[in-house]
């Protein structure tokens, strides 16, 4: 596939209420706040997308994947969402991924793991800065 090959995406939301956002993406719409908060929805989205990935990447590689777990862990200081004087930035202050395979006893995890984080959409956002650009309408 080349680079012209390019998958466009077009995600609408609008307010439900203070907390709850419902958002459409043309296929599917949920609820963000319901729940779960966004922060949440976030750490899930990497979560799935580094399963989903990790699944190609043992099909590539021959691999039978019989479990695959993933825990996500971070810290966020919400003192600048509230509006509060903080040195923190309001973000997520980095995520620590595990994964727990269970595969064949020849598999090479390690390759394979190796694979998925250059592979994986979700995470390459996460790690390399992704424009935003945000406007009214």
């Amino acid at each position: 596939m080349g680079d012209s090959e390019l998958t466009h995406y077009e995600v609408s939301a609008s307010r439900v209420s203070p907390k709850r956002t419902r958002v459409d993406t043309g296929d599917a719409a949920f609820v963000v706040g319901k729940d779960v908060n966004p922060v949440e929805y976030f750490l899930g989205s990497a979560l799935a997308c580094l399963n989903s990935t990790a699944t190609m990447v043992a099909r590539d590689m021959d691999i039978d994947i019989q479990s695959l777990e993933a825990t996500v862990e971070s810290d966020l200081n919400y003192a600048a969402y509230r509006g509060e004087e903080s040195d923190d930035r309001p973000g997520l202050q980095g995520l620590e991924v595990t994964l727990s395979v269970a595969a064949d006893d020849d598999a090479d995890l390690d390759a394979m793991l190796a694979a998925v984080k250059d592979r994986c959409p979700v995470t390459d956002n996460v790690e390399n800065e992704t424009g935003l650009s945000v406007a009214l309408a």
